[in-house]
């Protein structure tokens, strides 16, 4: 019997990880694909079209998404992005699970579209830990990390809106965490769970030394 893909779409506030997450778990699942997403921005060094992103003029990526092409797009400091909807499509088609890592505006137009799809938010450990990664980062202004970190509360704002929730305190847990949504085995991370709700109050209240959550196996 013909299996179709999953989509999954994950997302999180600058500074919560989910880049090394991501990262991490393409190594233990490379079977997983990738979306590779348009974009009007230059390449920069080492970036290749088709590899990285597809490079398109703003009047190509305005055509695609007057003709409805895009699965999700969103305009980022100036620069324009979208999802194919078709190479979402032929993936699942034939077969392949599939993984977008978007921001919470293109999960809300995924969401709409392809309402069997399955979403993911991750969030940090606590408030102080994400400005503290924040501040890591590099040597940017008071100014720019204060617009960083409000940024990032306005996006930890919408994870309700999200199937799922892991908090990123111990990789490795959140990556097992991740490796249990895909595989369909998710209800301990699920939104709709009091604990889990629980932990996420207890992140955003700063009081977020709430063990991380884990299921029997």
């Amino acid at each position: 019997m013909h299996r179709t893909g999953k989509l999954f779409v994950i997302s999180a506030p600058s500074g919560a990880g989910k880049t090394t997450l991501v990262k991490r778990l393409v190594d233990l699942q490379p079977d997983l694909k990738f979306s590779i997403s348009y974009t009007t921005r230059a390449a920069r060094d080492r970036e290749v079209s088709g590899h990285d992103y597809f490079f398109v003029s703003p009047g190509e990526f305005a055509r695609m998404r007057e003709a409805g092409e895009f699965l999700e797009y969103a305009n980022v400091f100036g620069n324009e992005y979208g999802t194919s909807r078709e190479q979402v499509r032929q993936m699942l088609n034939a077969g392949q699970d599939v993984l977008l890592e978007i921001d919470w505006q293109g999960a809300q137009q995924v969401r709409e579209n392809l309402p069997e799809c399955r979403s993911v938010f991750i969030l940090p450990p606590s408030v102080p830990e994400l400005e503290r990664r924040l501040r890591g980062r590099s040597t940017d202004s008071e100014e720019v990390i204060a617009r960083r970190l409000s940024e990032a509360l306005g996006d930890i704002s919408h994870w309700d809106e999200f199937d799922y929730v892991i908090v990123n305190d111990d990789l490795n847990q959140a990556v097992a965490a991740l490796q249990d949504i895909l595989a369909g085995n998710g209800w301990a991370w699920s939104t709709a769970e009091a604990s889990v709700r629980a932990q996420v109050a207890a992140v955003l209240t700063g009081a977020a030394s709430a063990a991380p959550l884990r299921r029997d196996r």
